[in-house]
């Protein structure tokens, strides 16, 4: 695929525009609980915590996961956000006070030592240099990919790609489901499932 950044890379327009995650993250927040819903999480409130999702001891590898990646309302288990933005530097701190590896490095070239239980891709692949590649990423990492994607958008310099539910299921091996979404801000046509990998 065909980066259509220009001078500015997805990347780099990603983290100018969460330059202001220091102050207020709630929109992208909320949007994730749509998210997590559609990809199959059960929000299961703990101790006066919500939402909170019960990972039963699995292993999760969250690429894309930006600052605040969904592992930060987990319990019951291990993760890996792989972003490639440096963002500030309490970003990294609280994912290591969460006991949750953080990595800077394209989510495309990205490999675990060992396989984990499952790979999250939520609102990512859009704005990557190579979709493709970093499904194969998924398949290469995990054993289960969960997974919510905008599909038919408009492209912009930190969205270069339109992404087609055809495409996702030949990637992907399977057939995600698709639908109208309009609640917690995140609207617009989806791509979700859960998948075998």
């Amino acid at each position: 695929m065909v980066s259509l950044a220009g001078d500015m890379s997805a990347q780099e327009w990603e983290k100018n525009w969460w330059q202001s995650c220091n102050f207020n993250t709630f929109g992208e927040e909320a949007k994730q609980i749509t998210y997590a819903h559609l990809m199959g999480l059960v929000n299961e409130p703990q101790a006066g915590k919500w939402p909170v999702y019960d990972l039963r001891g699995r292993s999760v590898i969250d690429i894309g996961g930006g600052p605040v990646s969904m592992l930060l309302k987990c319990v019951g288990g291990n993760g890996v956000v792989v972003d490639p933005c440096p963002y500030p530097q309490w970003v990294a701190d609280r994912y290591a006070h969460a006991d949750i590896d953080y990595v800077v490095e394209e989510g495309e070239t990205y490999r675990h030592p060992y396989r984990s239980s499952e790979c999250w891709q939520y609102n990512v692949a859009q704005h990557v240099v190579d979709p493709e590649a970093l499904i194969a990423s998924a398949r290469a990492n995990a054993y289960t990919l969960r997974i919510f994607e905008w599909i038919e958008t408009e492209t912009n310099v930190g969205h270069p790609h339109s992404l087609h539910s055809a495409e996702l299921d030949k990637w992907i091996g399977g057939t995600g489901t698709i639908g109208h979404v309009n609640e917690n801000g995140a609207v617009g046509l989806a791509y979700w499932g859960v998948f075998e990998l």
